[in-house]
């Protein structure tokens, strides 16, 4: 019996070892267009794993639905070892307490490694010329009706944190959802949305050459990149404190072997000077972890946002 369970593993991890290192290209599945942070982040990893991996690294654009679109092709593709999947926190944390069929389940994602941890942000645009956070409460509480934010997705912790803004400073601000960061950007440039919720990435360079302000980071600390913008902690909005994360994830059916060599492999990439750099420069930290580690921190966060998704009474189909 020992011998045939060798026999097995053996097997598993050749068969695993021939899908990675052969000819064909690797995948990385992105829930969210081209320029935004999920795709800026695979885009970074592709370049380095191909040589990790010795083989291409593609990325598989697949927008929509904040992720979900990405998520349920995910159960379709190849459980090879040649696609794995980049997917914010909301797709396992989020989501499966907002959408009654979100199309997909947690169980489908297999946690291969976290990848980085970043910082949100709040801010305006062109159309309340706010330069404060007390300055946009003024504003808001003055202009009820347009008082609304944009965000890159509903049900995402990006929309709860909104809704909790709204109701701490008394103004029911109006949830306006995006495909994504880009187009909350323009929108909010435009004028088209009085304030956004986004990832400080995403938010950085706009707020740097000044067509967007950002007014307060959610969390404990100030964010190094942007020193001079206070938390909503310091504002006195203390329960206003997440902060997201992106993991890797494989489809269900997906052997160890082949998670473990992705993980092996996001060990390596992630501690790299240049890669680290890099993703500093674009206000992520990157956190590579195990697998465990990794469904650990999603199980935490569902915890976190449960009881502030149910307060809402905010669900999909």
């Amino acid at each position: 019996m020992q011998a045939l369970l060798l026999s097995a593993l053996t097997w598993a991890t050749v068969t695993a070892s021939h899908a990675q290192s052969g000819e064909g290209p690797l995948r990385i599945v992105v829930g969210f267009p081209a320029g935004g942070s999920a795709d800026t982040i695979a885009r970074l990893l592709a370049d380095k794993l191909r040589l990790d991996f010795q083989r291409p690294v593609l990325i598989d654009n697949r927008p929509g639905a904040g992720g979900r679109i990405a998520a349920m092709a995910l159960k379709g593709l190849p459980r090879d070892g040649s696609v794995v999947m980049l997917a914010p926190d909301a797709l396992v944390t989020t989501n499966p307490l907002v959408f009654r069929k979100p199309g997909y389940e947690v169980a489908d994602l297999v946690p291969i490694s976290l990848v980085a941890e970043f910082a949100f942000a709040f801010a305006t645009g062109a159309e309340t010329g706010a330069k404060s956070f007390p300055e946009y409460v003024a504003w808001a509480r003055t202009n009820r009706p347009r008082a609304d934010f944009g965000s890159p997705a509903p049900g995402s912790p990006l929309h709860f944190i909104g809704l909790m803004v709204g109701k701490d400073i008394g103004v029911d601000l109006v949830h306006v959802p995006f495909q994504g960061g880009p187009p909350l950007l323009t929108a909010m440039i435009g004028g088209h949305v009085s304030a956004g919720i986004n990832t400080l990435t995403d938010m950085l360079e706009m707020h740097r050459n000044g067509r967007v302000r950002i007014l307060a980071v959610p969390g404990s600390t100030r964010d190094p990149r942007i020193p001079d913008v206070p938390t909503f902690s310091e504002l006195g909005f203390k329960q206003v404190v997440a902060r997201g994360f992106f993991g890797l994830y494989a489809p269900a059916g997906t052997s160890a072997a082949s998670v473990e060599r992705w993980n092996a492999a996001m060990r390596r990439v992630l501690v790299l000077p240049e890669v680290r750099q890099q993703l500093g420069e674009l206000a992520f930290d990157p956190k590579p972890s195990s697998p465990e580690e990794l469904a650990k921190k999603a199980k935490d966060e569902t915890a976190i946002w449960a009881p502030v998704i149910k307060a809402s009474g905010f669900s999909m189909d």
